[in-house]
């Protein structure tokens, strides 16, 4: 509990986010000098046992095999279930440090540690700290040199509890403490009823929030820096490579009505940046941090929990929210934050749900913006639709999808105000990981998309399949030809159906083949990246039948209005 708090409090900002190889699970690393010694501090997944199914769990255990010293960052307000994973930690015969978080709340609950006999019984040095405050954080620092091996042998498996039950008998205790407010609001935000009411409300301001701190940057930030400095830097390489059509074509892209767009003219070095840097990074800023408010507050865990009962009837568990929120901001970190998920099967059937009906913030206000003018009922229409596509593709991936799906097992904190410099230091490392790994991606994703264009085998493609497909979904050839463009943007896709002349009822089969069928260029390749490339064309494929599927179905059964 607490562990990467007490990371950022040894490592300051300076620290790696990397991927254990052959898998999608992050740990960070560092360095930290002590006394002439350098030592590479690593925030292993956490985990609470060893023996354990899930992905990251394996790697955590991995990650302890590999190194020197282990630091057991254990919750003082819960030792007794801690000292489970204690006791396995000790079998592994290493020389250890056990650290007591959360020092003061144990204080402020009336539990009494006598540190002198637990540092006794298991042999190593035992360390009380406040992460979020940084108490105890320099005679951790210190002890790093004086780990030990623990000489406290545990009994077999069969009598681990009992162990560790005579263990906390001799050095815990408790005295009496009032109840406040603060017990309150811990049961009200678990309870079937009020917790439910307070979710939504948590759920909904945060939405909003990330939506006005997204929109934010990039009106007032991001924007006017690509509009002012980049474009024009853009013209400047666009005339000095004149000599070549085709390296202008594929570094800068098509010119639309005559000038650069750095939306839709597909080039590299226009479309290419733009896309993560100006539209998707300011989501990615927004989310994170008002995930990372979330997580240190404590807020997290209780709403993983209040919502896991619904998702598990959908073959996964309540930190799936995390990702489909995020998702109805901007796909691309929504796929990316199913890494929060711990089994790849679980991460498959997010991304697959959050591309097949999670339409993007952009993508939001473009519906809202054409069929708006017809009244709300088409909008809400539209919404009811993808709901009903969410829930029906999330049943029938939950028994067609075999594999493992852990249960979920989450330790409840309690509230907590958030440490600015683990908020903002989380922050920074999200966000670098989105460019490091994101950025060369869309780049080759654009270049690739933008080859296509000019070759015309979008056109060609819409041409062959169009009449067809024209029937089926009794929408216009031209508005198929939008479909496909779909996959560049789907936001301006919705856009280039105003000037169609379309029915109301078109319009919503239309908004709805858009909502479920590719996803945009980048969120395809962040799929490709976290997935891999069978997990993509499975996705894929889920996508187009169920869009087609849908579209002719709305054809068939809806009005003309």
């Amino acid at each position: 509990m607490g562990k990467s708090v007490i990371f950022t409090q040894l490592s300051g900002t300076y620290a790696v986010s990397s991927n254990y190889p052959g898998t999608t699970v992050d740990y960070l690393k560092s360095t930290v000098k002590k006394n002439g010694s350098w030592f590479e501090l690593i925030d292993a997944p956490g985990t609470y046992a060893l023996l354990a199914d899930a992905e990251a769990e394996r790697i955590a255990e991995k990650l302890i095999e590999e190194g020197d010293v282990i630091v057991n960052v254990v919750d003082a307000t819960n030792l007794e279930r801690n000292l489970y994973l204690t006791f396995e930690l000790l079998e592994k015969r290493k020389p250890m440090i056990l650290v007591l978080n959360m020092w003061d709340e144990a204080k402020k609950r009336g539990v009494e540690i006598d540190l002198k006999a637990l540092e006794e019984a298991l042999g190593v040095p035992t360390i009380p700290v406040v992460a979020t405050t940084g108490e105890g954080i320099k005679e951790l620092l210190q002890a790093l040199e004086q780990a030990r091996v623990p000489h406290l042998v545990p009994q077999d498996h069969e009598k681990r509890w009992e162990e560790i039950g005579n263990l906390i008998e001799k050095v815990q205790f408790f005295s009496y403490r009032k109840t406040g407010w603060v017990d309150l609001l811990y049961r009200a935000t678990i309870s079937p009823v009020g917790g439910l009411f307070i979710g939504i409300g948590v759920l909904l301001g945060s939405f909003f929030l990330v939506r006005l701190i997204g929109e934010g940057i990039i009106n007032y930030v991001f924007g006017p820096l690509f509009d002012w400095l980049y474009l024009p830097l853009l013209e400047g390489i666009d005339q000095f490579l004149s000599f070549s059509p085709f390296l202008q074509n594929i570094l800068i892209g098509q010119k639309i009505e005559g000038a650069i767009s750095l939306e839709e003219s597909l080039g590299v070095l226009s479309t290419g940046v733009y896309i993560p840097l100006g539209v998707v990074l300011p989501y990615i800023l927004a989310f994170y941090l008002v995930l990372g408010l979330l997580e240190d507050v404590g807020y997290l865990p209780r709403l993983a929990v209040l919502l896991d009962g619904v998702f598990h009837r959908f073959g996964l568990h309540g930190y799936a929210i995390v990702p489909t929120l995020l998702g109805l901001g901007c796909n691309v970190p929504g796929v990316l934050a199913t890494r929060v998920l711990e089994s790849e099967i679980e991460r498959f059937i997010v991304a697959t749900l959050i591309s097949v009906a999670v339409p993007c913030a952009a993508q939001q206000a473009l519906i809202v913006g054409v069929l708006g003018d017809f009244g709300i009922g088409p909008v809400i229409l539209v919404y009811f639709i993808l709901f009903l596509v969410w829930l029906t593709v999330a049943l029938i991936l939950k028994r067609a999808v075999p594999g493992y799906r852990p249960a979920l097992v989450i330790e409840i904190p309690p509230y907590r105000l958030p440490y600015p410099r683990a908020v903002i230091s989380k922050l920074w490392m999200r966000a670098r990981g989105f460019l490091r790994e994101a950025l060369p991606i869309v780049f080759l994703g654009v270049l690739g998309v933008n080859l296509l264009y000019t070759t015309q085998v979008f056109s060609v493609l819409a041409e062959k399949i169009g009449p067809s497909l024209s029937q089926w979904l009794g929408l216009p050839g031209e508005a198929i030809l939008v479909l496909f463009l779909g996959f560049l943007r789907k936001d301006l896709a919705m856009g280039l159906l105003l000037p169609l002349g379309l029915s109301i009822k078109q319009l919503v089969i239309a908004s709805v083949m858009l909502a479920m069928f590719f996803p945009c260029v980048a969120t395809f390749v962040i799929i490709l990246r976290e997935l891999g490339g069978k997990r993509l064309l499975q996705a894929t494929g889920i996508m187009v039948t169920l869009a087609l599927l849908v579209g002719g179905l709305l054809n068939i059964i809806l009005p003309g209005f």
